[in-house]
């Protein structure tokens, strides 16, 4: 009976990784028999409760979706040519996918992956951690990001969605309802948020406030961000990420030193965020030296 933890690691015979490696074009992306054989041995410790015979070994190594496999080891292992079909190839299927999850807002949706995708490198001598590890090919590579990609649209509608109470559908209160009036607090919240949101950006380095510029302002994609400022589009998701993060951590602390409580501060932040009114992003973010920028480089 399985304790609910994984079995150590299949042990793999030599001939069926050679065959299963040949078949998964593995070559194409560098991607070592070894590293391969680490991937299938995972997969498998994945797949069953408890150590199976060698004859289901390999009926369900032989089932997987093994060039799939390939490419995600060699993504995950920074290998270039791999990203490069890997952007070619998937990102299409992504865009379409968080457009129909989030309209008008899908493709900050997908690109919000490709940082998680493309992982950070650990520490030391530690392999690098990326969210590529946790795919083991049972599915198409497809499949399994618009299944990530689904989970995070859930994650985040959980952290932006404010939990109220539904009415009582056969209490007075269902006889008439409101409509609902304008918010008596939201000119005071619009001009708190523009004043940390302008302090935030502002203490960011000039090379994050331009891509928070290329990116919101501009509306340019990652790829063009990369091409202008000499970066990996994954790369440049990774600190569009990180500088969101910070911008609203920042954000957060200056409302809460003007004396908001946080209760007040997530009130705050959901009026504007449910419709940023005058806020000029440009402004912001500093469209002039964008601009500048752009017009130095028109290949984009």
């Amino acid at each position: 009976m399985s304790d609910g933890k994984l079995h150590e690691p299949a042990r793999l015979s030599d001939a069926l990784v050679k065959r299963l490696h040949e078949r998964a074009g593995a070559d194409r992306w560098s991607v070592s028999r070894n590293r391969f054989a680490d991937a299938l041995a995972r997969s498998v410790a994945k797949a069953f409760a408890d150590m199976p015979r060698e004859r289901q070994i390999e009926q369900y190594l032989q089932g997987l979706h093994l060039a799939d496999l390939a490419l995600a080891c060699a993504c995950a292992d920074g290998h270039d040519g791999a990203w490069e079909h890997f952007v070619r190839e998937h990102r299409p299927v992504l865009y379409r996918a968080a457009e129909a999850m989030q309209p008008g807002r899908g493709r900050e949706l997908a690109d919000s992956l490709y940082a998680d995708l493309y992982g950070v490198p650990g520490e030391a001598d530690a392999p690098r951690r990326t969210l590529l590890d946790y795919f083991h090919g049972r599915s198409s590579l497809s499949t399994w990001l618009r299944a990530v990609l689904a989970q995070r649209h859930v994650d985040t509608i959980r952290s932006e969605q404010r939990v109220e109470p539904l009415p009582d559908e056969e209490g007075p209160g269902a006889l008439s309802q409101s409509p609902s009036l304008p918010d008596p607090d939201r000119p005071r919240w619009l001009a708190a948020v523009r004043t940390a949101l302008s302090s935030a950006i502002g203490a960011l380095e000039p090379r994050d406030r331009l891509r928070l510029g290329c990116y919101y302002a501009e509306d340019l994609t990652l790829a063009q961000i990369g091409r202008l400022l000499g970066e990996h589009e994954a790369t440049v998701s990774r600190h569009l990420s990180r500088t969101r993060k910070t911008v609203r951590e920042r954000v957060e602390r200056l409302l809460a030193e003007q004396g908001l409580t946080p209760e007040a501060v997530a009130e705050c932040l959901s009026s504007v965020t449910s419709d940023a009114g005058p806020l000029d992003v440009r402004a912001l973010v500093g469209v002039d030296a964008v601009g500048k920028l752009l017009s130095r480089d028109r290949s984009v």
